[in-house]
């Protein structure tokens, strides 16, 4: 009984030991500079939520997060990087819903989005706006779908390029809507505002924040936010539930991976100071001023978020026929 009492207590004070040491290393880290890859080009809303976020995280935890511009390839070269570096934890990718489309859009990806990516956390969203020209009739979402059916081809509407969110979203109000209207792909979203505003497109579907200049200018007319609730950006257009359409919510989401493998200490704790730099308040009015919403989460919820919005762009693409590049 004594031996099995000794026995025990070794394993216990082991145990113990062992736990120390653990608790130890996730103290040490990170004990060195953190990288994050933004997959798209300086500026625009990656931009502002990935340079923010990045000093607002290096402040609290004491080592830089060097911010690194990969574009390329749609932005599946800055995934492909983060996918395919070590799993030590010192590097994260800021994807938008690229992830989740990719898959579908794409008949060959280098790199896995399940199998080679680990989620951290959803940070924060951006909402979508439908917005059209000052020429088309429409003055409300209904009175729009309505002439669309009446008139099918007759109404076309530009993209930032084929797969964006840009391009899928008004698919999905084709699907939904049972509408017709002919896709006119531009060389990003900015070139798009620039296209619907000289009268080469009817309508845009694009970010709020971008839109909002426009919209006040009266350049543009607003029709509905893609969003479940509101925008700060343009606080008296109307939902699309509200303006009459069910089940149409497409925000522009970003969230933060690791590389497959990374140590699971590693993932809380970056999703613990990821949280952390969202709910600070100079973090949320910046935001707020940017029309941009936090949205932190946890790691199982940002992996079923990507599952359910993989599924969802699988369909989307399906039904418009857009194959994959």
């Amino acid at each position: 009984m004594k031996l099995k009492l000794n026995a025990w207590l070794v394993a216990g004070g082991l145990t113990i030991f062992t736990g120390g040491v653990t608790d130890l290393f996730a103290q040490a880290y990170p004990s060195k500079p953190l990288r994050m890859i933004l997959p798209f080009p300086p500026g625009g809303p990656t931009d502002l939520l990935g340079r923010t976020l990045g000093a607002k995280m290096a402040e609290n935890i004491g080592h830089a997060v060097v911010i690194d511009n990969r574009p390329g390839a749609g932005g599946n070269l800055g995934v492909e990087l983060a996918a395919k570096s070590p799993p030590d934890g010192y590097t994260m990718v800021l994807s938008s819903p690229l992830i989740a489309i990719a898959p579908s859009l794409y008949a060959r990806l280098n790199y896995d989005p399940v199998k080679d990516l680990a989620p951290i956390s959803l940070a924060a969203a951006v909402q979508n706006v439908m917005i059209v020209h000052p020429s088309v009739p429409a003055k409300t979402l209904k009175e729009f779908i309505a002439m669309a059916k009446a008139n099918p081809g007759k109404f076309n509407f530009g993209s930032g390029g084929s797969g964006t969110t840009s391009h899928l979203a008004p698919e999905l109000l084709k699907s939904l809507a049972k509408i017709n209207m002919v896709h006119v792909p531009f060389k990003g979203t900015g070139v798009g505002m620039i296209g619907l505003m000289s009268g080469q497109v009817d309508t845009l579907f694009i970010a709020a924040p971008i839109a909002a200049p426009q919209v006040n200018a009266g350049k543009v007319r607003a029709l509905a936010v893609l969003a479940e609730k509101r925008t700060a950006a343009l606080p008296n257009v109307p939902t699309t539930k509200e303006a009459g359409v069910d089940d149409y919510v497409v925000p522009l989401w970003y969230g933060l991976l690791a590389s497959a493998g990374t140590q699971r200490d590693y993932i809380m704790k970056l999703n613990g100071e990821i949280a952390k730099a969202l709910a600070a308040k100079d973090v949320i009015d910046k935001f707020a001023s940017a029309g941009i919403d936090p949205m932190p989460s946890s790691p199982e919820q940002f992996s079923s978020f990507i599952r359910t919005e993989t599924v969802r762009y699988a369909k989307v693409i399906k039904d418009a026929g857009i194959k994959p590049e």
